[in-house]
């Protein structure tokens, strides 16, 4: 605990699939040295309980919600973080589509109470309004204050952005940086990835990580955030 809050560096990362260099991606993580990872399109089929283990194991942390419950949105913390509950959350299916999701998990980090959340949106403008309205719903309802990583699908200036965004911190441009592109790692043009925080949190620094390792681990960079927690 510092004088003005406590300390959570978190990561929001859409690590494809675990398709690509999944030791680098593992590398990636374990540098940052994060209290929270907020993964999208992790394990949602198969042998999902031991896959998502095995990816906590990887980044050496554990699992705290998700998975098949929410299609692929999966919480991962240390052990310094105690998750007391845990939920999720799936939208609506239009035929044809993929269906898609989110993850909640209630936390306990150095005495203070919060919400961990996770989305990643479809890549169906037609869609995502919905899909963020629904997401929306949960994190309004939280009384707790809200950490939430998605992977939108849109940049900023979409609706389904401004709808999650609305009334919450935007990690990027608090920290000044929102001209840090996520996507694609191949050629980084949009940012599609987002940290949205609880105007009660302080953004103490952000960070779109672009690195040789980061580069063969997914075609999204990781979004890399340190928070203060409010003590009061």
């Amino acid at each position: 605990m510092t004088d003005s809050g406590v300390p959570l560096r978190v990561v929001s990362y859409n690590v494809h699939g675990q398709r690509d260099d999944t030791a680098a991606l593992a590398e990636v993580v374990r540098g940052a040295a994060p209290d929270v990872v907020i993964v999208q399109e992790g394990p949602r089929r198969f042998r999902w309980r031991q896959k998502c283990a095995a990816l906590a194991e990887s980044f050496g942390m554990v699992v705290a919600a998700g998975g098949l419950p929410s299609l692929g949105n999966v919480l991962l913390t240390t052990l310094r973080v105690r998750v007391t509950d845990t939920s999720c959350q799936r939208y609506p299916l239009t035929p044809g589509r993929h269906m898609r999701g989110a993850a909640y998990a209630r936390c306990r980090v150095g005495g203070v109470d919060l919400l961990l959340a996770g989305s990643h949106l479809s890549t169906d403008p037609a869609e995502r309004p919905a899909q963020a309205a629904a997401f929306k719903r949960e994190l309004a309802a939280s009384t707790l204050p809200v950490v939430a990583g998605a992977d939108l699908n849109e940049g900023p200036d979409g609706p389904a952005w401004q709808t999650v965004a609305e009334g919450l911190t935007d990690a990027a441009l608090a920290a000044d940086r929102a001209d840090r592109h996520t996507f694609s790692c191949a050629d980084p043009r949009r940012r599609l990835d987002a940290l949205f925080v609880d105007p009660r949190i302080t953004v103490v620094d952000y960070d779109v990580v672009d690195t040789p390792l980061t580069r063969r681990a997914s075609d999204h960079f990781p979004v890399l955030v340190d928070l203060l927690l409010p003590t009061a």
